[in-house]
């Protein structure tokens, strides 16, 4: 592990950080048309359940990595091969994170720019914030989120300004009835992005006090699911159903709507801007928890030397994993949910869970016979 502190707010933030980024750019919950922004609730509702799940786990093993305390519990063998691929599993997801923000800028404003140098120098700027430490990266958090909000604020005036928000196109409030909402919930927005706070169990060692671990978390994912949920409503209220689920980018697509004056309009440019620096964060707390899990596994003696080489492949990867964008997005929507997301975020945390409280259990009883005797 690195030898490293990070503050609870300075958790909160990276959280925060975290869970916005592809999600503000994807536009999840889609599916559920006019009830997306349910079903960012409905999974936000879940995602508390599951980061409990994780600091529940932590708790019973703090001050050590994922690796140590999957092999206290499974024993070395089966403990190095759940390590193994939970390692794979975060350097395979920053690949797909690292894809997203490549295409979002291909498509946007660099047409003519291979895909692989866009990635590259994104990769690139990530490799070296994560090989700067964990600190490092959660002070420059505290300095980008103040950007970031700033931005979500002014954006939100903006679009409200323009007279462009039609709340009739949110009507009828689940028109099906709740199972469209359900399903969305089941396939995408539980695992996308509130799932994806398993990576954090890397991280939750380095914060200074342990008790604030659970505050911080639970408070990162409301506020984010609640921007989440603002945000889909706002692109709902501009775009309409249709257009919405139509654009790759909804809310690029809603922010290139905001003309006030004739003056004030292609604000697109900046809000692009503060997806890169969603997206920097998440491809970056994804890169470190691999590097901690390959680090510990292999018994490298710093994390930092497997920054570049597990760099290198997840810039390879993100290129390899699909040919084209469209297949890419299917990929992440059909695939990756069933076979990776949900017996890695949901089965095998609560497995552990479950595991742990039963051998805790056993503990006492044995404590207790001699006592009786």
């Amino acid at each position: 592990m690195e030898k490293a502190k990070i503050s609870s707010y300075q958790l909160f933030v990276l959280i925060f950080m975290f869970e916005l980024g592809s999600a503000f750019l994807l536009g999840i919950g889609s599916d559920a048309k006019q009830d997306a922004w349910l079903a960012i609730l409905s999974g936000l509702s879940v995602g508390f359940f599951l980061f409990y799940v994780y600091y529940k786990i932590f708790s019973f093993y703090p001050g050590i990595s994922p690796v140590e305390w999957l092999r206290a519990i499974y024993g070395k063998g089966i403990g190095w091969f759940f390590g193994f691929a939970m390692g794979i599993y975060f350097l395979y997801l920053s690949a797909r994170v690292l894809r997203d923000f490549g295409e979002m800028l291909i498509i946007s404003a660099y047409p003519e720019t291979p895909l692989f140098i866009i990635t590259m120098i994104l990769a690139l700027c990530v490799m070296y914030a994560v090989k700067k430490g964990m600190e490092v990266m959660a002070r420059t958090g505290e300095i980008f989120v103040i950007f970031f909000y700033f931005l979500a604020i002014a954006s939100f005036v903006l679009i409200t300004s323009s007279g462009f928000v039609k709340l009739n196109y949110l009507k009828p409030v689940l028109e099906n009835g709740p199972m469209p909402v359900l399903k969305t919930m089941g396939k995408e927005t539980v695992y996308i992005p509130f799932g994806e706070t398993i990576a954090f169990l890397s991280i939750f060692p380095l914060v200074d006090k342990i008790k604030s671990v659970k505050v911080a978390g639970l408070s990162a994912m409301w506020l984010s699911g609640t921007n989440l949920a603002i945000s889909m409503l706002i692109n709902i209220c501009v775009l309409g159903v249709d257009a919405m689920m139509r654009s790759p980018f909804p809310l690029l697509a809603t922010i290139q709507e905001i003309q006030l004056a004739h003056f004030l309009e292609r604000l697109d440019v900046l809000f692009m801007v503060a997806l890169i620096v969603g997206g920097f964060f998440k491809v970056g707390i994804y890169l470190y928890a691999a590097c901690i899990m390959f680090t510990e596994l292999f018994h490298v003696s710093s994390y930092r030397k497997t920054v570049y080489p597990l760099g290198l492949i997840m810039l390879c990867a993100s290129a390899m994993i699909a040919s084209t964008y469209a297949e890419h997005i299917d990929e992440g929507i059909k695939v990756v949910p069933v076979l990776l997301h949900l017996p890695i975020q949901v089965v095998f945390p609560v497995v552990t869970l479950l595991l742990i409280l039963w051998k805790e259990r056993r503990k006492k009883k044995n404590r207790q016979k001699p006592a009786s005797a």
